[in-house]
């Protein structure tokens, strides 16, 4: 429960207080939130947890800042003002606010994290770090890179705000629109993690998923963000939430989509994102998320997995191989080949991806090539590869899933999905 609220509420306790300090004092708003959470796992273990946390921190982080700004002399002239604008702040942030621009402070900050003087690396890690409370090891993950390299992408990125005094600001007309992409990067990283947690009990975050779709909801609502791109990506984050409800057992254990029990979908979240995908038809750019949306409504519309048209997901996949040199989308292009032409063709898929080195700490590469292998009938090879995903991995329910697969290829044992021992599905 802890973990949960406090990421829930730091991007927004962040950029509260950003709004409020300026964002050239980011690491300030930081650091007072960070104080807050923790006095919290300092006090609340003795004192039990109060009945309105999320207002505990906020008064908390509240007190906090007041008490630096009256020390500091940088804030002296601007002192009355300042602590004004924080005793004003309500003990929850809750709720967007519309009116000629965005009003919502998260995606205020996420617009000011993507300021083009900030590259898009360090425009993404920063905004998932601020935002989204995304630990430093879950951004290397989400990137595919060292946690070192990333801590420097967060101090590049914040010397930069400091340097070119950037506004907490959103801008307005083209210079809104060119930002555009950073913050739909941002987003979709988000989303992901949620759909796919790089680590923890479960492979699902269901919070982080719905504070994806929230933003991209206001983003596409706002007549600057109203553009096909905007809403394919909401449409990919909306039929892909739709399947959440059948990724795990009642016990937590991992359901492949060939196990799932279609019934369990959200057929409303379904309609919904047909309907922004149909928004998103408008106009002559094809993006990579209209490309996923068409997967993703692939799947969802097919009565079972044997029905599913993997034909037209390929073909899918080969546009998007076209346009994005990523190696994850060249894998996730190889599992659709190897349902579309067999289990070999997926593999000579796998040995033509440039730069398969990117991949050799990536889970699911060892994986979708274990799959392969057991698909082959070469046994031993595919425990060999489950056993190294399983290494890799930081979700629980992920390496309970790899080793009852990995045991069963050496004991020559049919795996019986859903029926390895997981963790609760409420922890």
């Amino acid at each position: 429960m802890t973990e949960h609220l406090f990421r829930h509420e730091t991007g927004k306790l962040v950029s509260a207080l950003t709004r409020i300090f300026g964002i050239h004092r980011l690491q300030l708003a930081e650091d007072v939130v960070q104080e807050a959470m923790i006095r919290a796992l300092q006090t609340w273990p003795y004192y039990g947890v109060p009945d309105n946390p999320a207002a505990w921190l906020m008064q908390t982080a509240k007190r906090r800042a007041l008490d630096i700004i009256r020390r500091e002399k940088l804030f002296h002239e601007k002192q009355p003002e300042i602590a004004a604008s924080i005793e004003r702040l309500p003990e929850e942030i809750d709720g967007p606010q519309f009116e000629d621009e965005i009003r919502d402070d998260r995606l205020r900050l996420i617009f000011a994290c993507c300021h083009p003087l900030i590259s898009l690396e360090d425009q993404t890690a920063l905004a998932l770090k601020t935002l989204c409370g995304f630990g430093i090891p879950e951004i290397a993950s989400a990137f595919l890179t060292s946690e070192a390299a990333i801590a420097k992408r967060l101090t590049r990125a914040k010397q930069r705000i400091q340097d070119q005094g950037i506004p907490f600001e959103i801008p307005a007309g083209a210079e809104l629109e060119s930002r555009l992409d950073g913050v739909l990067h941002v987003l979709y990283l988000l989303f992901n993690e949620g759909y796919k947690a790089s680590n923890g009990h479960s492979v699902v975050r269901e919070d982080l998923c719905r504070e994806a779709i929230r933003l991209a909801s206001l983003l596409a609502a706002h007549p600057a963000g109203d553009l096909p791109r905007t809403h394919a990506l909401l449409s990919v984050m909306l039929l892909d939430s739709a399947r959440i409800p059948a990724r795990e057992d009642d016990q937590g254990n991992i359901l492949r989509l060939k196990d799932q029990d279609r019934s369990h979908w959200d057929h409303g979240l379904i309609g919904a994102g047909i309907m922004h995908l149909a928004r998103a038809s408008t106009g002559n750019h094809l993006s990579e998320y209209h490309l996923q949306a068409g997967i993703a409504a692939c799947h969802c519309t097919a009565p079972d997995y044997a029905d599913t048209d993997w034909t037209r997901i390929l073909s899918h996949y080969d546009r998007w191989v076209e346009i994005s040199d990523s190696p994850i989308v060249a894998l996730n292009r190889a599992v659709a080949v190897a349902n579309v032409h067999g289990a070999q063709a997926g593999m000579e898929a796998i040995k033509a991806i440039a730069k398969p080195e990117q991949l050799e700490t990536y889970y699911l590469f060892h994986a979708v090539i274990g799959d392969f292998e057991e698909r082959l009938d070469r046994r031993l090879e595919a425990a060999a590869r489950f056993s190294k995903a399983m290494e890799l991995t930081g979700v629980a329910s992920e390496r309970s899933f790899l080793e009852e697969r990995q045991r069963a290829c050496e004991t020559n044992t049919p795996f019986r999905p859903g029926k390895h021992k997981g963790p609760s599905r409420s922890s």
